[in-house]
């Protein structure tokens, strides 16, 4: 959080409590609820005289989540159908830049916060195995001497093709991780996959824990991105990197034009027509025009901690990628 380690207390601001009110909890995972009745109701009464938005709509705080997780509830099904429709596949190069610019190597441990639908996820397992695989076919190259029989068994021997890397994804949408899961088993993924269900405002997970943090398209749907931003500076180690892939500021007035064309008259249709769900993606829609511009949202990275911070804009500002490291 955005409270120093030394400090007992989270800040005064109902957003968490003592940590020393925390009860017992599994190995590398942390509970994400406040220490007693006294913290919850704290919590519940700052929210619920909070003001915030929801799309172009103002909602109290305590609200706001309510209508987020029924939004992804609603469209998880159609979720990847509607990437597609909506950006005409645009999405898939952009994950696939998401992870050129991240470039994991064999070990690499990834937490994947609101990932549920397991894009980055699986992107980022295949391409560490790919890594893996070239590593060990040039340490086989280098041994001349070998027969084909000490080949082949150097290659049945290998019980982790992942070279000890492991992704977390992590997402507060049960719907969305069921999605997830039934992808992963359709496309074989089993080793080095973990789902776990939590808020992305509270993560429960223990301090100085992962080496990469990404979200992507998911940042501008919680209620405090504040938080959010602090949640992944505490869980990275120090060295770590954070990497988020979102809808920003479209830097061309044409294309401004006709993408507001795009996005308010045609979206909420294709919504209506695919996932029959036209105010999920009408809300979608407003929440990206909500957000932050790139500069923006580099200040507020910064403002939790990290250090280096740049952006890149994709498809004349369409979408960025921001990345800063925990140093």
């Amino acid at each position: 959080m955005a409270a120093p380690r030394s400090c007992v207390l989270w800040r005064c601001c109902g957003r968490g409590w003592s940590r020393a009110m925390r009860g017992c909890q599994l190995p590398g995972l942390r509970s994400s609820w406040p220490g007693g009745p006294l913290g919850m109701r704290l919590l519940s009464q700052e929210k619920a005289t909070t003001e915030t938005h929801f799309g172009f709509e103002t909602v109290s705080e305590k609200e706001k989540g309510g209508k987020v997780y029924q939004v992804f509830e609603s469209v998880a099904k159609k979720y990847d159908v509607m990437n597609d429709m909506m950006s005409l596949g645009i999405h898939r190069v952009w994950k696939d830049l998401l992870l050129w610019k991240m470039r994991p190597v064999p070990g690499t441990q990834l937490l994947d916060v609101a990932g549920g639908t397991g894009d980055i996820a699986f992107r980022f397992l295949n391409y560490v195995q790919a890594q893996h695989q070239r590593k060990k076919k040039r340490q086989l190259r280098a041994q001349q001497n070998l027969s084909w029989e000490e080949i082949a068994k150097k290659y049945q021997n290998e019980e982790d093709s992942l070279g000890g890397s492991h992704v977390m994804v992590c997402d507060i949408n049960k719907e969305m991780l069921k999605v997830g899961k039934q992808k992963a088993f359709a496309q074989g993924h089993k080793a080095g996959l973990t789902w776990v269900l939590g808020d992305a405002e509270e993560l429960p997970f223990d301090d100085d824990k992962f080496d990469i943090y990404t979200i992507a398209f998911g940042i501008r749907n919680v209620t405090h991105i504040d938080q959010a931003l602090q949640e992944a500076h505490r869980v990275l180690k120090p060295g770590g990197r954070f990497l988020c892939l979102e809808f920003s500021q479209v830097n061309n007035p044409l294309i401004s034009r006709l993408y507001d064309l795009y996005s308010f008259q045609v979206i909420p249709v294709l919504g209506e027509v695919i996932a029959g769900d036209w105010k999920s993606y009408q809300y979608l829609i407003e929440s990206i025009r909500r957000f932050p511009s790139q500069v923006e949202f580099k200040e507020m990275i910064e403002d939790a901690g990290f250090h280096k911070v740049t952006y890149e804009s994709l498809t004349s500002g369409i979408v960025a990628i921001h990345s800063g490291f925990k140093l």
